[in-house]
């Protein structure tokens, strides 16, 4: 039987797996950025942002296990550890990551059956979106942008997802940095690539369209001139969990099967 009770949740990833887990009566608290389940904020205290926190914050939910992700959560976790708190870090950045972080947790927290279902049921949305990728005439040329100052392509994940959904990610190559400075582009390498669709999801601000559409010789672009720009919001494609596969893989394939509709490419 697992100990632990109360679990300070430092990212939003873990606490939607816990809720999907049927494990939510052990959350103590989360990020202020957490959006799924929905209306999951007003069920919990918020503890935390995500790169910036208050150890008093999270010692006052008497955790007995902090779940916490990323290099930008370093120093939380270190103040944590000091503070005599247990922690376990997660650093995922693909889907098999992904898959190994609710597995991970159905380990500690003693269900191990749930978290087997809830993995078989992501892989089946992905096979599903696979299969309907492979009906597609044609595969897009697509551009993630994940920051515009500078410019910022996907990570990993999300490049996984892009060609899950019948794309064809146009730095599929960068994907694999896990610093997001490693994954900076050039406007000149955005319009040598030529993608015929744009997919944007700043994280934490919204998507500007217009921005994007009138950057200096962009115009060039198929995604630009066929007007093919799209937003998915962060908390719905860059944390690397749930969300990512049950809701924005379908929300990319939706826009490539648009594109499919619209653009009619040529056989």
């Amino acid at each position: 039987m697992s100990p632990f009770t109360r679990i300070a949740c430092l990212s939003c990833e873990t606490v939607d797996v816990l809720y999907a887990l049927g494990q939510q009566h052990r959350v103590a608290g989360i990020s202020a950025f957490s959006r799924h389940p929905e209306g999951v904020t007003k069920q919990h205290p918020i503890i935390c942002g995500f790169s910036s926190a208050k150890v008093e914050k999270i010692l006052a939910v008497k955790p007995d296990l902090v779940l916490a992700y990323s290099s930008l959560q370093g120093e939380i976790v270190k103040e944590c550890i000091l503070a005599g708190l247990e922690v376990h870090f997660f650093n995922q950045k693909n889907l098999v990551g992904i898959f190994n972080m609710i597995d991970t947790l159905g380990r500690l927290l003693d269900c191990q059956p749930a978290a087997t279902a809830l993995i078989s049921d992501l892989e089946a949305q992905i096979d599903a979106a696979c299969a309907r990728a492979a009906c597609f005439q044609s595969r897009p040329k697509v551009y993630f942008e994940e920051w515009h100052d500078p410019l910022y392509t996907g990570i990993r994940w999300v490049s996984e997802l892009i060609e899950i959904a019948g794309g064809e990610d146009i730095f599929s190559e960068l994907s694999h940095a896990t610093r997001a400075k490693d994954r900076t582009v050039s406007p000149e390498q955005v319009i040598a690539a030529q993608p015929d669709i744009i997919i944007g999801s700043w994280c934490g601000q919204p998507f500007d369209i217009n921005a994007v559409r009138t950057r200096p010789d962009w115009q060039s672009i198929p995604a630009v001139a066929n007007n093919q720009l799209f937003e998915i919001t962060s908390h719905d494609l860059l944390v690397p969990g749930i969300a990512a596969i049950r809701d924005g893989l379908g929300q990319i394939q939706k826009i490539i099967a648009n594109w499919q509709e619209q653009i009619k490419p040529a056989s």
